[in-house]
């Protein structure tokens, strides 16, 4: 029988991937000894370098984009988990692409459960505006619309946009070429090639209301990393350096950049001066060092989501959970790579110079305090008085398998024998919905 490396070689980037075959990544990327220059840079600056650096990341060196089916899947036409497997790897053998997302293997019933949960969730008297941050080959968008035109009522579909902001100009053509299958779509697609991260590309506050959809977005967006050098020593900043010509290291610095303390306080992180006797006497005797990765990459993406467009519901979708981390720290990422058709896990992120995926996990408990804190909720005044002002989301985190129970046609992903590979090899992968609330005072 296959190991689970065996079988990620089918799911070489296919970002929200079953649990059992997470591994490594296929990348075609040069090794970069650039990434670093002579100033030191963040953590999260070095991940966005070594990710999306448009000359030497790992995203501007992959080979082909992302896959498209030229048929969807008959999954009730497979006898079982041997079958489904046997069909997955002769579609990766004669597609000849680095990697298919979820949305297109279970395609159209994916995007489906999405749609179908956007239209129970809206207030349909007024026109539906959605954006999806990172399209990927634009399946998502057309099974979204041909869901509203099939299911909706026509008004709905005739006033409806749907705008993909999109940073790779190969997917932003896919895209309009996918979505433009069906004639009716077109005039109410567009693709804005750019960062979402940037405010400015964003334009004036849009008071109107409208959905965000990120599938497998936040896993790659960067992070940033903090140390103590054991349980009671203060948290510092990590920044990543280079010595004695291209050799990287870490340096730490007093904690002083706006995101990380954000996120800390968000988190609401314990301060070392608090502790205990006992605790200084044990760091003392068997001192830890500390790791911490902060999702500020995230953050900051709500923050300017928030600011711009306040009246948002989002949806979006990612791992939960990563196995066989090797790289200390809570909330630490997966660096992959594979190289002379051998996968391997890095030890250490400044081993990726542009030639390895680096992914994280997804702490759906914190991703939601983010959405309070940018929405602009806080939860109590710095003297201690009660509550600002109440809450402004209403927010639900769900397994994939208990969102497309919910909103999907699971039926249509099931094997002959019951097997289903969207409800029982995900299970490492959640949605999360959050909505506006009138409680605004």
């Amino acid at each position: 029988m296959a190991t689970s490396r065996n079988f990620f070689s089918l799911f070489q980037k296919p970002k929200v991937i079953p649990f059992e075959f997470l591994g490594q990544q296929q990348s075609s990327a040069l090794l970069s000894t650039h990434i670093v220059g002579d100033t030191p840079i963040l953590v999260r600056d070095f991940i966005h370098k070594a990710l999306y650096d448009p000359n030497v990341g790992y995203f501007s060196q992959k080979s082909t984009s992302v896959g498209v089916l030229d048929s969807s899947i008959k999954f009730n036409r497979l006898e079982g988990r041997k079958a489904y497997m046997k069909h997955l790897d002769k579609i990766y053998k004669q597609s000849d692409v680095s990697w298919f997302t979820p949305v297109e293997l279970f395609k159209p019933w994916y995007a489906h459960g999405i749609a179908e949960s956007i239209l129970r969730t809206t207030n349909l008297s007024v026109p539906l505006k959605i954006y999806e941050i990172g399209g990927g080959s634009g399946t998502c968008a057309k099974g979204i619309l041909d869901y509203i035109k099939l299911n909706a009522p026509t008004r709905v579909y005739d006033n409806i946009s749907y705008t993909s902001v999109e940073i790779s100009s190969s997917l932003a053509a896919k895209q309009i070429e996918t979505v433009g299958e069906v004639d009716s779509h077109l005039s109410k697609f567009r693709v804005e090639r750019r960062d979402a991260t940037d405010r400015n590309g964003w334009g004036d506050v849009d008071e109107q209301p409208c959905w965000v959809i990120m599938l497998e977005v936040l896993d790659n967006l960067p992070h940033d990393l903090i140390y103590a050098e054991n349980q009671t020593s203060p948290w510092m900043e990590v920044c990543v350096e280079r010595k004695q010509g291209e050799k990287l290291s870490e340096l730490y610095r007093p904690i002083e950049d706006s995101l990380i303390k954000s996120c800390m306080e968000i988190i609401d992180m314990p301060d070392a001066t608090t502790s205990s006797a006992m605790k200084n006497i044990w760091a003392r005797v068997f001192p830890k060092p500390r790791w911490c990765w902060l999702p500020t990459g995230c953050m900051k993406l709500l923050e300017v989501l928030h600011g711009a467009l306040p009246k948002m519901s989002l949806i979006a979708s990612d791992f939960s959970y990563l196995p066989d981390v090797k790289i200390p720290g809570e909330r630490a990422p997966l660096v992959s790579t594979k190289k002379d058709g051998s996968s391997s896990d890095y030890n250490s992120y400044l081993d990726a110079k542009g030639d390895a995926d680096i992914f994280f996990p997804t702490d759906f408990s914190l991703l939601e305090r983010m959405d309070h804190y940018c929405s602009g909720w806080m939860k109590q005044q710095k003297d201690g008085e009660p509550l600002k002002r109440g809450k402004k989301r209403r927010t639900l985190s769900l397994d994939t398998a208990a969102f497309m129970e919910e909103f999907g046609l699971p039926t249509k992903t099931r094997t002959k024998d019951g097997y289903n590979p969207l409800l029982d090899d995900f299970k490492n992968t959640k949605f999360y919905l959050s909505v506006p609330t009138h409680n605004v005072k």
